[in-house]
């Protein structure tokens, strides 16, 4: 099984190279440039959400009022994620990444403005086009993986998509710390123009890299395919927008205005150890293969998506019940948040696998983008539900919230295939 390394720029003739070695020096070429836009995307995004929590919460915004501020973000998240995966398996994964780089530049330079005109309109509609960056980006980056991995080596594929998935986290976690170090040191005008200009030769540099035909489809899909017809990538979707959600219930707006606003925690401090937790659980996702078994030849299903599942409710539910008694607020919390961050990431990497795995061979970017689709959708009622269950009710309620929502996607996981791979003919 062969595949076209295509141009890497207009003038160059395609290589061809085996999909079944990622040794291979062409393919690892591409899984470094793919790796490395996503990495540098991924340090702006991070950055950018902890500058728009940090600064409006110092301008006087309530919890609520700053999750309004990601709603756009979220929303347009869920419309790009759907029609996304189709848009690159029609005109190829290289051209959707590269879209959602520019993208990114031109969200950063419309925040660029005296803190005046910074309005909630003119911020949500930033937002917008940094949350259809960020899906395009994601998605292209995830889905580029099955082109170059092939189907038997599935042990293989966990490993390099764990190794993605992580260290794009650790870098976000190093994002937050930018974020909030930026803001601090040079402002929020400032951080936002320097991310735009480094952005900016990212993706210069990334239009001659990427391989011309990433990821496109050999049959052109048609639109009514963006929704799934695979019963195992349906349920991990509603699995996947439950976890996410949960997360986001009391990570995105409560654990940061609650951390600064009821502990009295600096910039520098909520910066530095939301980004020392997000670095912290890049790293596990990148040792789930490690942890969950893969080095003994045990590649994970749908029984371990449910047990992982399982544990990560009880530990939030835990860690809601301590955080209710006459016990140190501050000790319960970080330690809670290492506990949770732990299990989380193990959860989350057996999902990056599941899907890529689940995904059909030609267009992954189709199921890929349906599955994340799912994960904005979660984010989204997760970040709303952070902000209002947080006004409301505090961050006790946030956490119950939480350990519920996440229960949910451990019963759906009863449902997922129980074998490594899903049938390719049932995909589509």
């Amino acid at each position: 099984m062969v595949m076209s390394v295509g141009h890497r720029c207009a003038q160059h003739q395609p290589t061809e190279y085996s999909v079944n070695n990622m040794s291979h020096p062409a393919a690892i070429r591409q899984y470094a440039i793919v790796t490395g836009n996503y990495w540098a995307f991924t340090l702006t995004d991070g950055a950018l959400r902890m500058l728009v929590v940090l600064h409006f919460h110092q301008l006087g915004y309530s919890p609520l009022q700053i999750a309004a501020l990601f709603l756009f973000y979220e929303i347009f998240g869920v419309i790009t994620n759907l029609l996304g995966g189709y848009l690159g398996a029609r005109i190829g994964l290289n051209r959707t990444m590269n879209i959602g780089l520019v993208m990114q530049v031109i969200a950063l330079l419309m925040l660029a403005v005296p803190t005046q005109w910074l309005s909630v309109p003119l911020v949500m509609s930033a937002q917008a086009l940094s949350g259809i960056a960020k899906d395009l980006n994601k998605m292209s980056a995830k889905s580029s993986i099955k082109g170059l991995v092939s189907a038997n080596q599935q042990g293989q594929l966990f490993k390099w998509v764990a190794l993605l998935t992580g260290s794009k986290n650790a870098l976000k976690g190093v994002g937050f710390f930018l974020g909030g170090a930026l803001l601090a040191l040079i402002g929020f005008k400032g951080s936002v123009l320097a991310m735009a200009a480094v952005l900016s030769v990212i993706w210069l540099a990334s239009l001659f890299l990427l391989q011309q035909d990433l990821g496109k489809a050999k049959n052109k899909p048609k639109f009514s395919e963006v929704f799934s017809k695979s019963r195992g990538v349906n349920i991990l979707s509603a699995a996947r927008l439950f976890l996410f959600g949960a997360r986001d219930i009391w990570f995105v707006v409560a654990l940061p205005v609650f951390l600064s606003s009821q502990l009295g925690w600096s910039f520098w401090w909520v910066g530095g150890f939301l980004a020392l937790w997000v670095i912290g659980y890049g790293i596990v996702q990148s040792l789930a293969p490690l942890i969950t078994g893969n080095a003994s030849g045990k590649v994970p299903d749908g029984r371990s998506a449910f047990g992982w599942a399982l544990i990560l409710a009880l530990v939030t539910a835990a860690i809601a019940v301590a955080m209710s008694m006459n016990l140190p607020t501050a000790l319960i919390l970080i330690t809670g948040l290492c506990v949770f961050g732990l299990v989380f990431a193990i959860n989350s990497s057996l999902h990056s696998y599941l899907i890529v795995s689940y995904a059909k061979e030609d267009g992954a970017s189709l199921d890929v983008g349906f599955y994340y689709m799912a994960n904005a959708l979660g984010r989204l009622i997760g970040t709303l539900l952070s902000g209002w269950v947080y006004q409301t009710l505090g961050l006790i309620a946030c956490l119950w919230v939480s350990a519920f929502f996440i229960a949910l996607a451990a019963v759906l996981s009863i449902g997922l295939p129980r074998t490594a791979k899903v049938n390719t003919h049932e995909s589509r």
